[in-house]
């Protein structure tokens, strides 16, 4: 899936963004031969310099999803487009999109909301969380901090079980949906 097209792009983009987007391609290409692992954590350590800030600073909204495209082209947002950006990176690299989850949850230690990106790498264990917060890629039970709520990927919302077992208890979120939407009239 492409995220959208650079050559569209090239005419409309400031120097600063068009560099920032043509290295994301470029270092997508590299990451691209590198066992399946390396690029997780590879991935997860590229986006996550890019910057952080809040919705209401980069959208003047309180809670907007943002696509890649928006995200790369703007150089910062906030932890659902972290969230976004590594999912659709990550597909680009060849991941499975039925073992990536968007990952509603709430940061215990503060008791803020928090979004991170959820890769199942098989149904034994933990899943691996990719967070804008960290530069590791730790599994769930190593992360302490967090507290799950739902697992939103193309198929559909879950919860985790104590086991590791995702159970569906829904569709797709509408956020999703219009944020699948945005990123297709764009591509």
């Amino acid at each position: 899936m492409q995220i959208f097209q650079l050559e569209k792009l090239e005419k409309s983009l400031d120097t600063t963004s068009k560099n920032r987007v043509i290295d994301y391609f470029e270092t997508l290409d590299t990451l691209k031969a590198l066992p399946l692992q390396e690029r997780l954590v590879r991935a997860n350590f590229y986006l996550n310099q890019l910057r952080s800030l809040p919705d209401i600073v980069t959208y003047k909204q309180n809670d907007y999803w943002g696509t890649p495209k928006e995200f790369l082209i703007c150089g910062y947002g906030d932890c659902e487009d972290f969230a976004i950006i590594k999912y659709f990176t990550l597909l680009k690299l060849g991941f499975e999109k039925e073992k990536l989850f968007i990952t509603t949850s709430n940061e215990k230690f503060t008791g803020q909301p928090h979004m991170v990106l959820s890769y199942f790498e098989s149904k034994e264990k933990p899943p691996l969380i990719l967070d804008n917060l960290s530069y590791k890629v730790l599994d769930l039970s190593k992360r302490v901090d967090l507290e799950p709520k739902i697992f939103i990927n193309e198929e559909g919302s879950y919860k985790l079980d104590t086991h590791n077992n995702l159970t569906r208890i829904g569709d797709m979120p509408r956020k999703f949906k219009e944020l699948l939407e945005r990123i297709a009239l764009e591509s």
